[in-house]
């Protein structure tokens, strides 16, 4: 069962330059950075009131977020939700017919244990699972 939005994610060309954006127009401030070597990704979290934006930059030219820019430019890539037990979560979702991109979780941003569901399935929108401590 969802309990919450746990952040929004956000494609960018450039990490340090959403960052910069993101600080000076909105008066926000980025709480960290990561690399998720798997994933081909940095990311930067920014809290907004109990939801990050998580800005998504490649690592990789051909990993995932390289490719969506490539297709649809920057902005808008990804709603994630937090669940309490994914596993449960994967196996109603499986069930029930629904399309995963991956069907075991694997590890996130700070540690977190997350699961795709693919576009199809969610009316064009990518949605991230996540399952962390805190």
């Amino acid at each position: 069962m969802v309990e919450k939005i746990d952040h929004l994610g956000i494609a960018v060309k450039n990490l340090s330059a959403g960052i910069e954006r993101y600080e000076k127009i909105l008066g926000l401030e980025c709480s960290g950075i990561e690399e998720i070597d798997e994933q081909k990704v940095r990311v930067a979290m920014i809290p907004v009131d109990g939801v990050n934006l998580e800005l998504l930059e490649s690592t990789d030219p051909n990993g995932p977020v390289a490719r969506f820019i490539e297709r649809k430019g920057e902005g808008f890539h990804h709603i994630a939700f937090r669940v309490s037990d994914i596993d449960k979560e994967v196996e109603k979702l499986k069930e029930s017919g629904v399309r995963l991109i991956n069907e075991e979780p694997r590890i996130g941003a700070h540690g977190a244990r997350i699961v795709f569901i693919h576009p199809g399935s969610m009316n064009g929108v990518l949605v991230e699972l996540v399952e962390r401590e805190d």
